[in-house]
């Protein structure tokens, strides 16, 4: 991945967005890994460096003077560091907001940002409220309890959006494949998120 992606988002995110953006990038190449492992990939879904460079991009544009048209603004808030990036990664960023962009997820890697985007905050959360507050600590057992059965944990998840992760056209994969891929992919880098 390039240094000045990583440098251009640490810069232009507060603290808590940048850690979210590192953890969905973890998020998106672990699912990429496990759909090409898998032969779940079609021939036409774009490269794992699309993949990961749309979990680290994906809100950059979230935070001034930018964040009224999130996420519209990827390649302005991105000009800002002389960085470019194609049409393939604007879009997926796009699908992970259709309300907002018009563009609905259809690419594995769209539905994938679409699906692990909100569930990041939610592993997170779990994490901070063990003692030892570590990602290493946290089962995914855990994960999915606060998940289906406390609403009221992590409210601003959008758990409507995490559970369209089992529609057929979208990954095809139970709620529970999704946080096992997300929370394994984010303990792998969890001293980046500070957990």
């Amino acid at each position: 991945m390039n240094d000045t992606f990583l440098s251009a988002t640490k810069t232009q995110l507060d603290e808590k967005i940048f850690a979210h953006s590192l953890a969905l990038q973890a998020c998106m190449g672990g699912l990429y890994d496990y759909f090409s492992s898998n032969n779940l990939l079609s021939q036409d879904e774009p490269s794992k460096d699309d993949w990961l460079l749309a979990g680290l991009i994906h809100d950059i544009d979230y935070s001034d003077p930018y964040k009224a048209d999130h996420p519209n603004k990827t390649r302005e808030a991105l000009a800002k560091y002389g960085l470019e990036v194609s049409d393939t990664v604007v879009n997926i960023v796009k699908a992970h907001s259709p309300k907002f962009t018009g563009v609905q997820p259809k690419s594995k890697a769209q539905w994938s940002l679409y699906c692990a985007d909100s569930l990041t905050g939610l592993i997170m959360a779990v994490a901070y409220v063990y003692p030892s507050k570590k990602l290493a600590d946290v089962k995914e057992s855990s994960v999915l309890k606060r998940f289906l059965k406390e609403p009221r944990f992590a409210a601003g998840t959008r758990r409507d959006e995490v559970a369209e992760c089992t529609k057929p056209e979208g990954l095809n994969i139970p709620v529970e494949k999704l946080i096992e891929i997300c929370l394994a992919s984010m303990q792998a880098i969890a001293p980046s998120l500070g957990l």
